[in-house]
């Protein structure tokens, strides 16, 4: 399988009031383009920064980044801009909607972002939102006029307009019911399966089963991995109880 992201002895360094906390150290890891990747460990294990740092919304302190083969951990504050409009999607926990614009605005926002032809992603918008379950009915609303669940499906449209080569997530169910986080799934499920590169950080394991290999973290090395196949095409009592099994070993 291709690697869409690789790291180089990739370390991540804080520091608080003189105190050096490293969080991440000397991880080599490789992310396929046809893989559902799923970043679990205990709190403080260091998953979010990974996804930062993966995703270039933050710089390693040392080590290196790639995007296929080229090294995005030497980028500028503005060229990592541009290679996070270009190439990725980003859905969280927070859906940070911008309360003042109606969802349609929301989302067109984004996609304009990118310089894209207005009227192909006029029509591109209205597929993906009647596609996640997003009436027409809703799209003139604003952000606090709609349920949690309606929300994480306007931040996965934002998320998706510009066709992003691979699609980011920190815990994306984490705020919603069970009935929402199982909708949320399924779009991610969906997106996969049409060929999405994925990369989500949860510690939910509704969530951990969606996934085609799950990397757990343990103070901020990889201490382990599952691979699983696509979701539905095995049986799901079975695939509940391998990665059960897994992340009992891995102290989870």
């Amino acid at each position: 399988m291709s690697a869409i992201l690789h790291t180089e002895k990739l370390c991540k360094t804080f520091s608080n009031s003189g105190v050096q906390q490293h969080v991440i150290k000397n991880l080599d890891l490789e992310i396929a383009a046809e893989d559902f990747t799923v970043i679990m460990g205990a709190s403080g294990s260091g998953k979010s920064t990974l996804l930062y740092a993966l995703s270039g919304m933050d710089k390693p302190t040392l080590g290196k980044v790639y995007f296929g083969d080229e090294e995005i951990s030497g980028y500028t504050n503005d060229q990592l801009a541009v290679f996070r409009r270009k190439h990725c999607g980003f859905v969280f926990q927070n859906i940070y909607l911008l309360d003042q614009m109606t969802v349609f605005d929301n989302i067109m926002t984004g996609a304009l972002a990118a310089q894209k032809n207005s009227p192909e992603l006029v029509k591109k918008a209205e597929t993906l939102l009647e596609k996640v379950g997003i009436g027409k009915e809703l799209w003139k609303k604003y952000p606090n006029q709609l349920s949690g669940g309606e929300s994480q499906r306007v931040g996965i449209v934002r998320a998706i307009i510009n066709d992003p080569e691979i699609l980011f997530a920190d815990e994306p169910t984490g705020s919603l019911n069970s009935a929402s986080g199982t909708d949320v799934l399924d779009i991610f499920t969906e997106l996969h399966a049409r060929g999405q590169a994925m990369v989500i950080v949860t510690h939910d394991l509704k969530t951990a089963l969606r996934g085609t290999r799950v990397i757990f973290l343990q103070d901020g090395a990889v201490v382990g991995t599952h691979e699983m196949p696509r979701y539905g095409s095995d049986d799901l009592k079975t695939r509940r109880e391998g990665l059960q099994a897994f992340l009992e070993k891995m102290g989870w």
